[in-house]
């Protein structure tokens, strides 16, 4: 619906401007309708002035600057980008701006925290370069190396400039013997390709600055799945100098699994998920928001997997499950919080056993979409040859080889789904009594899996070892030499795995090597000592007779994660936020607030008043849905600072709109939803669910109304699910 007043306003305020003034003019009106009068780059990011941080480690970096306020801001973004911690690092870099609006070094920051965002990084060091003449020579070096990297030259590839920024980086090592920073960036451009230029680099580092955060970080990436055992030291420095960044607890995790200390890996992973909801519940935000947030629950539920913690590996799963949704498709995306808890809950149904809830119609929310129905054809299949229902896993994988037809429009799932159909036709040919034909089928897709876990597990893509089900194949074709071996195989990749463990020890009992048995029943006891009581993997280790004193064959002392008080760290648990004070006036001027809405979902709108086009459009979009938000049990009110007696004007203009309109007196109510902009002083568009309890499930804030009726619907279906 078009609002001519509106436009008529537009237009005269366009041709009254002088010819000079026309840019300026039409970016004061972007801003007025909540977009950044200083482009689209700015658009997105953070909105809200920053706070001073601790438990973020120190990385002092000198600059140029006319207001000490500058640097301290721009050392606190300096050392939140040593954790990737990049959405507060912009924050910190954008009031930098604020303060000085031409400083050239707070636009390098701003680049760096938008590495990978599309063509953010490369317009903001644009604007860097526009300004290094006022910077010292050694800042100018910094802005040529980054340009260098982001800016594409017509004349050469990507990794051309790439090499031209870290030759720029090197020279300022040697120009500047005395500035880690440098360094500390070498290290990250170098790590896990040149191992021993970067390890180093960041040993001489730790000699001058031994907590720098970003040195920590880099070696544990740089020794990641090769020789992990050289990160061990920083693995534990890391966490402990940067205890609030949730990325800072979760990367020690990555070594402490790959070295098989799930006690220590789990405590990482637990104590990062738990920082990261503690950060949601401070500043308002969603596990959507948190880039890593999917990746580090899924992680820590794998790791629980290998301490035998079914229950809880299943609670986080179901947790990334119920996060809220994210509105731009990401929840559909292989790495989305959903996916990795779909994924979860499947893999861990299937390691342990639990069958008839992996078949359990609505047990797990598989989606219309060509990866689910891969894995649900896959999984299915494994329910079933567990239960013995050979003639309802033949279904299952006939369902699955059905879908080969589309693979070709999905290649990320090709060596996914060929491993899966190797594997299945293996444990076919198994079932039917066709032994020699089943093994070399599962030989063939333990030894796929084995090479594609072994570039990089993450954790392992691939639901469980297949060299464990080989093992087991094995076993039970009266084989226990070879079974013995398949679980070895398992174990050089996975060390201190529970379920080669379990295996290992009925394989040596099998071929009369008792002492064998016993040391590594010993390495099991101690792996499962705070497992669930009743498993099937520790139950069939155990009725072999083994005896044994627990004990941990990992490469360093352990803390036990069962007994490790991590609630220092935040929640176990998100829930939905308690919802900022809402005190508004309505158009006769009453005072309103949340507690009127007590037992009603609330859709709280934040708009920029009538003279905002697609303002009213949104207004009118969820106006028009009258009937689904009164059977959501659902009511809409719409917050702006006009004044009331313009609400009550505006009433009787759009008098159909079952929303109530209200006033937000100095923006009072929006800094308090996060739904203004402090770094250019405007209005933000917001559009925030709140349940019948007064809490916030879901929220989006930017430059733009949000639109799409369809999913407020359905997470408004989800928020009223979850509340019965």
């Amino acid at each position: 619906m078009s609002h001519p007043p509106f436009f008529r306003l537009l237009a005269a305020a366009l041709l009254a401007a002088p010819l000079g003034a026309f840019q300026s003019t039409t970016s004061e009106i972007l801003a007025k309708l909540g977009h950044s009068q200083h482009g689209e780059a700015f658009d997105t990011g953070p909105r809200e002035k920053p706070w001073p941080m601790t438990g973020i480690g120190e990385a002092h970096f000198p600059i140029t600057n006319k207001n000490p306020e500058v640097q301290r801001w721009f050392d606190q973004g300096n050392a939140l980008l040593h954790s990737f911690a990049d959405y507060e690092a912009e924050r910190a870099f954008r009031w930098c701006l604020k303060l000085e609006p031409d400083n050239a070094m707070a636009y390098w920051g701003l680049a760096r925290s938008g590495l990978g965002g599309g063509d953010r990084p490369a317009e903001m060091i644009r604007e860097a370069v526009k300004r290094k003449d006022r910077v010292s020579p050694r800042e100018q070096l910094y802005i040529e190396a980054l340009a260098a990297d982001l800016l594409p030259d017509p004349l050469h590839d990507r990794q051309t400039g790439r090499n031209r920024g870290r030759k720029i980086l090197e020279t300022i090592c040697v120009k500047y013997p005395d500035d880690m920073e440098a360094r500390a960036l070498l290290a990250l451009n170098t790590m896990g390709d040149d191992r021993y230029g970067a390890e180093l680099m960041i040993r001489e580092i730790l000699a001058k600055q031994p907590n720098h955060p970003g040195a920590h970080h880099y070696r544990i990436h740089n020794w990641d799945y090769h020789e992990p055992e050289q990160a061990l030291e920083s693995a534990r420095r890391y966490g402990e100098i940067v205890p609030d960044i949730g990325h800072a607890l979760h990367m020690p995790g990555h070594i402490f699994s790959i070295v098989g200390m799930w006690n220590e890996a789990a405590i990482s992973m637990d104590a990062a998920t738990r920082r990261e909801k503690q950060d949601m519940k401070e500043r308002l935000t969603f596990p959507f928001n948190n880039w890593n947030y999917g990746h580090n629950l899924n992680y820590l539920s794998y790791i629980r997997e290998q301490l035998g913690m079914a229950g809880a590996a299943i609670f986080g799963s179901r947790q990334l499950i119920d996060a809220p949704l994210d509105p731009q498709g990401n929840d559909d995306s292989q790495r989305s919080t959903h996916s990795y808890g779909i994924g979860a809950l499947a893999r861990a149904l299937m390691k342990f056993e639990r069958w008839d809830e992996l078949l359990k119609e609505g047990a797990i929310p598989w989606r219309d979409i060509f990866a689910d129905k891969v894995n649900r054809a896959y999984f299915e299949a494994r329910a079933h040859f567990g239960k013995g229902e050979v003639g309802e896993a033949e279904k299952s994988l006939a369902a699955h080889t059905a879908l080969k037809k589309d693979l070709e429009k999905n290649e990320g799932m090709k060596e996914m789904y060929e491993i899966e159909a190797l594997e299945l036709r293996g444990r076919l040919a198994l079932a039917r009594g066709e032994t020699l034909e089943g093994l070399k089928f599962l030989t063939d897709a333990a030894e796929r899996e084995f090479e594609m876990q072994r570039r990089y597990a993450d954790p392992p893509e691939y639901p469980e070892s297949l060299y464990n089900s080989l093992g087991e194949a094995y076993f039970v074709s009266k084989s226990p030499a070879l079974a013995a071996a398949a679980f070895e195989k398992a174990l050089t990749l996975t060390r201190n795995d529970l379920f080669s463990l379990s295996g290992l020890v009925r394989a040596y009992v099998a071929t009369g090597e008792k002492a064998k048995a016993e040391d590594v029943m010993a390495r099991l006891l101690f792996v499962s000592a705070d497992a669930d009581k009743g498993l099937p993997i520790l139950k069939r280790a155990m009725a072999t007779g083994i005896t044994a004193t627990p004990r941990d064959s990992s490469p360093g002392p352990q803390r036990n994660y069962a007994r490790t008080s991590l609630e220092k760290f935040g929640p176990s648990r998100w829930e939905p936020y308690a919802a900022p004070a809402l005190e508004v006036k309505d158009s006769a001027g009453k005072r309103v607030t949340l507690d009127e809405y007590k037992g009603k979902n609330v859709i709280l709108v934040f708009y920029l008043g009538q003279e905002c086009p697609h303002c009213m459009r949104q207004l009118h979009d969820i106006g028009n849905k009258k009937d689904d938000w009164e059977r959501l049990n659902a009511v809409v009110v719409a917050v702006s600072s006009a004044d009331p007696k313009k609400n009550a004007e505006g009433l009787k203009e759009f008098g159909s709109l079952p929303i109530r309109l209200l006033s937000d007196d100095h923006f009072t109510n929006a800094r308090r939803f996060h739904s203004y902009d402090d770094f250019e002083e405007v209005e933000l568009h917001s559009t925030i669910l709140i349940d019948k309890l007064g809490r916030v499930h879901w929220a989006r804030n930017g430059g733009d109304p949000f639109g799409d009726m369809a999913f407020l619907a359905k997470q408004l279906g989800r928020m009223n699910e979850a509340a019965k």
